[in-house]
């Protein structure tokens, strides 16, 4: 049998996924704690945070009959994260705070911690004791390292359409090997 479906698996183990659930968790718990009155801030920065999620999640989904719309789902989910990361950056701007530059220890600390830890609750957890300055750095970090992430899925995807073409291609070479051509 000529199979042509990749049917995507679990991907609660993705690292990928797994950070975004970080950055999904942690932001939740960031804007409980870091407004005090009812902003539009705050639901923007909820939706941002949850459409990167879903967005990872369908888009994989999609890839199974489309890679077009899994290119355009992590797009999305690309998108929602960098308006996210203006969200955080916004914050520390606007509360008078400061915000780390690459080359501080601080950054680079939270950078290697970013890079090897992807437990959502022990992130959150560790967060909850941080100041909110800190959080936000963190975040910031968070997601430029997400946003690194999606932008290489997005290059391997696009080659491996270059290399392996569509659904309709591969639908098409199943049928014809399948009735022997």
């Amino acid at each position: 049998m000529n199979a042509f479906l990749k049917i995507s698996g679990d991907i609660s183990n993705w690292n990928v996924y797994r950070k975004s659930v970080i950055i999904c968790d942690v932001t939740e718990m960031f804007i409980r704690r870091a407004f005090t009155e009812k902003t539009r801030t705050i639901d923007q920065m909820r939706q941002a945070a949850r459409s990167c999620k879903q967005n990872i999640v369908e888009g994989v989904s999609d890839e199974t009959v489309s890679i077009e719309m899994c290119i355009k789902l992590l797009g999305v989910a690309r998108g929602s994260v960098r308006e996210l990361l203006e969200d955080y950056m916004d914050y520390l701007r606007q509360n008078a705070l400061e915000t780390w530059l690459p080359d501080d220890d601080r950054t680079k600390t939270a950078r290697r911690y970013c890079i090897t830890h992807d437990d959502p609750v022990e992130f959150v957890n560790k967060c909850r004791e941080r100041s909110d300055e800190t959080v936000a750095n963190i975040m910031i970090t968070q997601i430029r390292q997400i946003d690194a992430i999606l932008a290489k899925v997005l290059k391997k995807i696009e080659a491996e359409f270059l290399a392996n073409g569509g659904l309709r291609e591969a639908m098409s070479t199943s049928r014809r090997n399948n009735r022997g051509y």
